[in-house]
């Protein structure tokens, strides 16, 4: 049995290495962690690339917070159009898309509600929307509604607010498969190992059955 024991647990360390080695690497995040985020905008037909939006803007992970954005004057804006921005988010790219931001037709100001889901040290998506921003925030901030309806004021500042969900590490389907797996494959290792073990005692208890079956009526036979 003591045999068998130390068997059984180098399979069973072998099968974690195994597992370990097949899944894939994450992209882990610590609490506070500055989560990076780009930001896009258009306006008529005209796009901007990507830029790389400072810490003090951006997503901390797992921390609840707001962030005042600010927004740099397009070329060749003229207030006629509507102005749109697009975030991604995260060393993974979660692509947020376009969210109408000035002249949106609404006499609100606005402001994006970013919700954000993570498990562990992994960000699992990212979803956003705009919304009229609270009166309540208003009289927090004051000078935002004034300068943002100001033609002259650049840069636009847009508040930013960042929830973040935390949802179960525990996929019960799929740790079901991977222990019934490894318990299947450690069941096949531990038959193989018991067989080859037990292999001389087949081998004697063959030779013996087939010798009593050969055996004169009445004689005895000799078993080498």
């Amino acid at each position: 049995m003591g045999r068998y024991y130390r068997i059984a647990t180098r399979m069973v360390a072998v099968i974690v290495l195994v597992l370990s080695l097949a899944t894939p690497s994450s992209l882990a995040y610590r609490p506070a962690d500055i989560v990076p985020m780009s930001r896009m905008g258009q306006y008529h037909s005209g796009r901007t690339g990507w830029h790389d939006m400072i810490g003090k803007h951006c997503p901390i992970f797992a921390v609840n917070r707001e962030a005042l954005i600010p927004i740099p004057k397009p070329t060749g804006y003229t207030g006629a159009d509507p102005y749109k921005i697009s975030f991604q988010v995260g060393r993974e790219k979660f692509y947020i898309p376009w969210l109408f931001v000035i002249n949106r037709k609404s006499t609100e100001v606005p402001m994006i509600e970013m919700h954000l889901r993570y498990a562990g040290g992994d960000l699992l998506g990212v979803t956003a929307k705009v919304i009229d921003m609270p009166h309540s925030y208003l009289e927090i901030h004051p000078d935002i509604h004034k300068q943002f309806w100001d033609q002259q004021q650049w840069p636009k500042h847009i508040l930013v607010r960042y929830t973040w969900e935390e949802q179960s590490e525990i996929d019960v389907a799929s740790g079901f498969y991977v222990l019934f797996g490894s318990g299947l494959m450690l069941s096949f290792i531990l038959a193989i190992y018991v067989l080859q073990s037990s292999r001389d005692k087949l081998e004697r208890f063959v030779k013996e059955t087939i010798a009593e079956s050969s055996m004169p009526a009445g004689g005895v036979a000799k078993v080498e």
